[in-house]
């Protein structure tokens, strides 16, 4: 089994979406060549308070959408960075910030890469709901092409 590893700082709000996000659409068999039993997902983020639960309007745009998210927030380590076989940063700066934490290990650092090619996912955090649902509509939007571009 393969993992895909969604990163952002303090794992309570975009990278566990994401993960939400992202599992959701490979149950629903949304994502062609990806199934249930070929990979697993995670989440950590840079600056993490082990064991916070996401944001209550994270549990509320994902609920919206039939989606069960039951995370807790996880700092992430070298070696969980070094195990996913594909790493996915919601800014240009948490790439950078899991490139340093991998040092020297240039395999695993071609696996880090952005999770909108696009750009930055902005944190929602004191933002309101409606920000929450712009980050979960942008995800169900990047998320099908970019996982069968880098990972299929």
């Amino acid at each position: 089994m393969r993992t895909i590893l969604f990163v952002c700082t303090g794992n309570t709000c975009r990278s566990p979406m994401a993960e939400a996000i992202a599992r959701s659409m490979v149950e629903q068999g949304r994502l062609e060549g990806i199934g249930a039993e070929d990979v697993a997902f995670f989440s950590a983020g840079l600056s993490a308070f082990e064991g916070a639960p996401p944001s209550s309007e994270v549990v509320d745009t994902l609920t919206k959408r039939g989606i069960q998210v039951n995370s807790q927030s996880i700092r992430l380590t070298p070696e969980m960075a070094r195990k996913a076989d594909l790493i996915l940063g919601m800014t240009r700066s948490h790439v950078e910030g899991i490139k340093y934490l991998l040092g020297s290990d240039e395999e695993a650092i071609a696996r880090v890469h952005l999770v909108d090619p696009q750009g930055d996912v902005a944190d929602p955090i004191g933002q309101g709901l409606a920000v929450y649902e712009a980050v979960a509509n942008r995800f169900e939007e990047v998320l099908p092409e970019r996982l069968q571009e880098l990972f299929v």
